[in-house]
């Protein structure tokens, strides 16, 4: 089944973090082979679908990629680049995605990349994720308390939330994880 982007395409030169991924190589060796989307996890919902992300880099339309809810709802599980014959870095293109999206300040549902930002500052804190905070902070952020309150309680009484975190890891070693991530983010 082939997916039809109806509306016309505003296509731009795309930017810095794009082009150096389409100079390296990483997505202008896909040959749209689909392979990608047929072993993606999240692409039977998706509104683009991972093999269209390729071709969209690499046709410069990058305001439809930054407005689409796919770049936020990967996984980023690698399931895309080891099924591609041509091993192309799809999840490299992604976080670059998120990122310029970030820049932009344009997201299909801010939502996402709040409870995104917040997932991440919990495991730097902790080591692991804490649903019980995460889920306070995502709901004091976006605001949206009532949304998902009536399955609290029962979420709770089966024990889905702890009350109390528990600390796994040592801490210096995952500051310097994120630390280290974040240079290699910046670095060209």
């Amino acid at each position: 089944m082939t997916t039809v982007i109806e509306r016309p395409l505003s296509l731009s030169t795309p930017p810095a973090a794009l082009q150096a991924l389409l100079k390296s190589d990483a997505l202008s060796l896909c040959f749209q082979c689909r392979k990608c989307t047929a072993g993606c996890p999240v692409a039977a919902e998706a509104d683009v679908k991972p093999h269209e992300i390729v071709r969209l880099v690499q046709l410069g339309a990058t305001d439809e990629l930054l407005a689409s809810r796919f770049i936020w709802e990967c996984t980023s599980c690698g399931t895309c680049e080891a099924r591609c014959p041509q091993a192309v870095a799809l999840p490299a293109a992604i976080d670059a995605l998120r990122r310029l999206s970030r820049e932009r300040k344009v997201a299909a549902d801010p939502a996402v990349p709040a409870f995104n930002d917040i997932f991440l500052a919990t495991v730097r804190q902790l080591g692991r994720t804490h649903e019980l905070a995460l889920m306070a902070a995502f709901k004091l952020r976006t605001r949206r308390f009532s949304q998902d309150f009536a399955r609290f309680p029962t979420m709770l009484r089966k024990g889905k939330f702890a009350l109390l975190p528990r600390l796994h890891g040592d801490r210096a070693k995952r500051q310097r994880i994120f630390r280290r991530a974040r240079e290699q983010r910046k670095a060209p």
